[in-house]
């Protein structure tokens, strides 16, 4: 009896014992397994799954140590940017362009070889190192990456549009160092997006220095909402020929601590990547309301104020209340109040541009087609906007001078000047700054005219003494 005790104790010895070191195996195995997918995760993009900055490098560390398979005598670095994923964000939401993103990296996998080294590494940045004979190899894979960003995604429903800029870097002779060469292709790249769109640039030691500026500038930024060194200029805007004046546009300036006057073309991509681009816009939207509540309380009833609408401003959900917000709060009427919209932007959705411009009229608030002439627009869709002003880009006034009034320009001209009577549209031309762009223009027909040669943008304080001393 006892020794059948024993054999049975045994007996479930053994069988617990092979339970117990089998539910250990599979522990240990599964912790193997979730410390593999630690590490991946921790060196991957969990969006996009490619490479993140941590893994890129590791990877470029490793083959300028000499530590991988082959170390290449030459290689390019490649940091690319992308632009438009913000105002994509802003008027689609997160969603959609988390999907872009993935499409992005998807496409950019498509074009790059696979044996070379793809990374994002931060929102709306990927970096690559590819392995390359000569400057022109990489010259061809950028110039292919370009081409196939900048043709458009459809998306949930959507066809979305985005741009892109590379910055090149080579080594051995761009750097040595990993810190080197990150460095100047991002330099590359800043001087890329400087040319404009889908472009890219291989780094020269000039670009050094600049990216510096651009850097500092940045951080300047930062602060100087907070410190409230953005103020409004006011542009007048005249009857043709000559007056009276029949409103103002309100321009944006940063009157920088050190480097005086900021120009625009210099501190809006900054706000462009601060993400600054909404608040500072609202800022102006609310303070160009303000100061023209003052000047009607000053007997200038019949003035409006133009504001420019940037394109994630228009997009943003919240553009239709900040506008009433802005006129209950300083109880401006609201056809005091006319917006500048970019032809372009009117046109980019056209059907959803067409739904809050209708919004905006409703309202009574008055509706400007900027820079027109210089996009792409359709008439079935132009006359269908609730618009009532077209403003003719400065581009085409520059040179209606002398012979040049029987140029391609000048037809340009006469051509919107009769579309915008066609419509029952007020005409404006920018950029007036000669006796004979006035003359011609007027004869034309338009309607106003603004530029430096009647009044030049100016601090609101400054205005009403100008305009008297002018009359």
């Amino acid at each position: 009896m006892l020794s059948t005790l024993l054999v049975a104790f045994l007996l479930l010895f053994i069988v617990s014992d092979r339970q117990l070191r089998s539910r250990m195996g599979l522990t240990v195995r599964s912790l193997a397994k979730a410390n593999r997918e630690i590490d991946r995760l921790a060196q991957h993009d969990a969006l996009t799954q490619l490479p993140n900055r941590r893994m890129f490098n590791d990877l470029l560390d490793q083959t300028l140590a000499g530590e991988t398979r082959r170390r290449p005598e030459r290689f390019g670095l490649l940091v690319m940017d992308c632009d438009g994923l913000e105002a994509i964000n802003e008027a689609y939401g997160y969603t959609v362009g988390d999907q872009l993103l993935i499409e992005v990296a998807r496409r950019v996998r498509e074009i790059v070889p696979m044996q070379e080294v793809v990374a994002r590494t931060r929102g709306d940045e990927f970096i690559m190192m590819v392995g390359a004979g000569s400057a022109d190899d990489v010259f061809k894979l950028a110039s292919r990456l370009t081409a196939g960003l900048g043709k458009p995604f459809r998306l949930a429903g959507y066809q979305l549009q985005i741009t892109s800029g590379i910055g090149i870097a080579m080594y051995p002779e761009h750097g040595q160092t990993r810190e080197e060469l990150v460095a100047n292709a991002e330099a590359a790249l800043y001087h890329a997006k400087e040319q404009g769109h889908d472009t890219y640039s291989l780094f020269e030691e000039s670009m050094t220095a600049v990216l510096q500026e651009q850097t500092q500038l940045l951080a300047d930024m930062r602060q100087a909402f907070d410190r409230k060194e953005f103020m409004l200029y006011y542009q007048p805007k005249f009857e043709a020929p000559s007056g009276p004046v029949s409103g103002v546009e309100a321009l944006m300036r940063w009157i920088h601590p050190t480097r005086g006057v900021v120009s625009p073309d210099k501190f809006i991509p900054l706000m462009e990547k601060l993400g600054l681009v909404v608040p500072i816009g609202n800022w102006a939207l609310d303070e160009a309301c303000r100061q023209m509540a003052l000047w009607h309380r000053l007997g200038h009833t019949g003035w409006t104020v133009a504001v420019n609408i940037s394109a994630l401003q228009f997009n943003h959900a919240d553009l239709i209340h900040t506008v009433r917000e802005a006129l209950k709060r300083h109880a401006l009427p609201a056809q005091s109040l006319v917006l500048e919209v970019t032809e372009t932007t009117a046109m980019r959705d056209t059907q959803a541009s067409i739904r809050v411009l209708q919004q905006l009229h409703e309202m009574g608030v008055g509706i400007s087609i900027d820079d027109f002439g210089t996009g792409y627009s359709s008439l079935l869709y132009l006359k269908r906007l609730p618009a009532s002003e077209l403003k003719i880009d400065q581009g085409f006034i520059r040179d209606l001078d002398g012979d040049a009034q029987d140029s391609e320009d000048a037809a340009i001209v006469l051509a919107i000047i009769a579309l915008g009577r066609a419509l029952g549209l007020r005409v404006v031309a920018e950029g007036v700054e000669t006796r004979a762009q006035q003359d011609f223009l007027t004869r034309l027909g338009c309607n106003a005219l603004q530029g430096f040669l009647l009044a030049r943008p100016m601090p609101a304080d400054q205005l009403l003494d100008a305009l008297a001393v002018s009359a």
